[in-house]
């Protein structure tokens, strides 16, 4: 380890931050230097598997320790909260796994307790710091797909009965879990005012959300309809779509290939990005670069646009009556 490595503590040892693990360990510039969990085999059992120094069986060790730069949390949505303020408190810079939080509430609460602190805190919704961002950016803001006028987003899987679905209190359904991914995409490249939304979403037994649609009316004359199901197999795939022409994303929230067409289907190029190590390298290098300049956010993805699509997933769930132990009771 060079001493100008960003020195990660990663809190879990979930599937999740196994991807982490193995991301870490390929990146030059990041290291991993401690894992915790609240079971102190499984953090020795994760620590050996990735050759990680210190493992902690608690996360208010790991928070403790004096070698770590940047705590990424990993645990379930459901429980980002508490770790996360408890960090904020001890001064611990944090890259937060999607969805931020369980709430809008707990979202708020976070943001400011951090800004009060002077904490950098961000959320890790991977795509937005991929570079193929900013290569569709480009491809909109030069006139090749002329004036935009439709956005669409699709996500889904199989998932079965997994508990982190089907329950309440793991702030379960397929909108935190998946549809975040279709409201960024639509959100990373119009971020024009929504004027109306009109949803729907078939639920489980359990009352979680399972497929939800989601459209949005937005000024300027421009729709976007986003769809996320956690009980079927779904294409992935994104679509931007102007007067001139439109371009596909394979995967919205992995994207490999973005192919442009201009009129009448007719193709014009495909863009592959650059061979990852999994994808997830650029947000850790992009809060190892806000950390050297001294930012308390990432531009990537800024504070105010995580608490707008948390306050904008909570009126979905509330609209469809989909509600977790933590949401307040007026919201109920």
């Amino acid at each position: 380890m060079k001493q100008t490595d960003l020195r990660v503590g990663i809190i879990a040892t979930g599937w999740i931050a196994e991807k982490a693990a193995l991301t870490i360990q390929q990146l030059e510039g990041v290291t991993c230097q401690a894992v915790a969990s609240r079971a102190i085999d499984r953090a020795q059992d994760f620590a050996r598997k990735w050759g990680i120094p210190c493992a902690y069986g608690s996360y208010s060790e790991l928070l403790d320790a004096d070698d770590i730069d940047l705590v990424y949390i990993g645990t379930p949505h459901s429980h980002h909260f508490d770790v996360t303020m408890e960090a904020i408190e001890k001064g611990k810079p944090c890259l937060v796994e999607k969805a931020f939080m369980a709430n809008h509430d707990q979202a708020l609460q976070v943001v400011s307790a951090a800004r009060a602190k002077k904490v950098f805190v961000a959320e890790a919704i991977w795509t937005r710091y991929q570079p193929v961002v900013q290569t569709i950016r480009d491809i909109i803001s030069s006139g090749r797909l002329g004036e935009l006028r439709l956005l669409t987003g699709s996500i889904g899987y199989s998932m079965g009965n997994k508990p982190r679905i089907m329950r309440a209190d793991l702030c379960g359904g397929a909108l935190l879990d998946l549809g975040v991914y279709g409201i960024n995409f639509v959100r990373m490249f119009c971020d024009a005012k929504i004027e109306q939304i009109e949803s729907q979403c078939m639920k489980s037994d359990t009352g979680m959300d399972l497929t939800n649609t989601i459209s949005w009316r937005m000024e300027g004359g421009i729709m976007a309809n986003i769809q996320s199901t956690a009980c079927s197999v779904n294409d992935n795939q994104g679509t931007i779509c102007g007067t001139e022409g439109y371009l596909i994303v394979d995967n919205i929230n992995n994207p490999q290939t973005v192919r442009v067409y201009k009129r009448d289907r007719i193709f014009v190029e495909e863009i592959k990005v650059p061979q990852q190590i999994t994808g997830y390298e650029y947000q850790f290098l992009a809060c190892k670069e806000a950390l050297a300049q001294g930012l308390t956010e990432s531009p990537y993805m800024p504070l105010g646009e995580t608490l707008y699509i948390m306050q904008l997933m909570d009126d979905l769930r509330f609209k469809w009556g989909v509600h977790y132990p933590m949401d307040r009771r007026s919201e109920k």
